[in-house]
């Protein structure tokens, strides 16, 4: 089965909370955006998080300098992701090691404009890796469906990395990453944000199952 993360994506700890609150009984692992205001234009997420220990937490930080959030938060999560497109060679297997030596799972994120060979040499060291299928920075971009090819390219170099498919994903989507081979997709604004977030996410994994993938 398809595992479904639903993402968070708060200014300040009031809205962490609103939405932990909103998530009780949706999801057991939520998705933690975090942007910095400089690789993406806006900031959230940035500061030091108290989290509920009632879930389990992904970290994708679309920052210049991950670093800092590592520092103050990389304790509190379960895996973490972040871009290799601001970041050299060195910092990247620093940074890696790093979140080794927390004992965290550890994955790179994917811009859709970002290509698989880029990464090819650190896919040995990952967890997972993030491909995102809208730019990067706020909910309700438009969905790209192009950059799902990299699946299968990601699949061939190394079988056992775990593929998320992040942005847009709503039941008519969803299917797109399951059919192009995804283990698991983050799903914003559609669950997150919505009147029902249960019945959300029930829509969601239906679509999953639908006989039409």
């Amino acid at each position: 089965m398809m595992q479904i993360y639903p993402s968070i994506m708060a200014r300040d700890q009031l809205e962490i909370n609103q939405t932990l609150k909103k998530m009780g009984g949706v999801a057991r692992t939520l998705h933690v955006d975090v942007g910095d205001g400089k690789f993406v234009s806006h900031k959230y997420g940035w500061f030091d998080i108290t989290f509920s220990k009632k879930f389990k937490y992904n970290a994708h930080l679309m920052v210049k300098s991950p670093e800092w959030w590592i520092q103050r938060n990389g304790r509190k999560v379960d895996s973490i992701i972040f871009h290799p497109e601001p970041l050299s060679h060195s910092k990247i297997i620093s940074l890696i090691n790093q979140v080794k030596v927390y004992k965290k799972k550890v994955g790179l994120a994917l811009k859709p404009e970002t290509n698989v060979a880029s990464i090819q040499k650190y896919l040995p060291l990952l967890n997972s890796v993030l491909i995102l299928t809208v730019h990067p920075g706020r909910y309700g971009a438009p969905y790209l469906r192009l950059p799902l090819k990299k699946i299968a390219v990601l699949k061939r170099q190394n079988s056992k990395i775990k593929i998320i498919v992040d942005g847009g994903m709503q039941p008519e989507t969803i299917q797109d990453a399951v059919r192009a081979g995804a283990d698991a997709v983050v799903s914003g604004s559609f669950i997150t944000q919505a009147e029902d977030p249960k019945k959300a996410m029930r829509e969601l994994k239906r679509a999953c199952s639908s006989p039409n993938i």
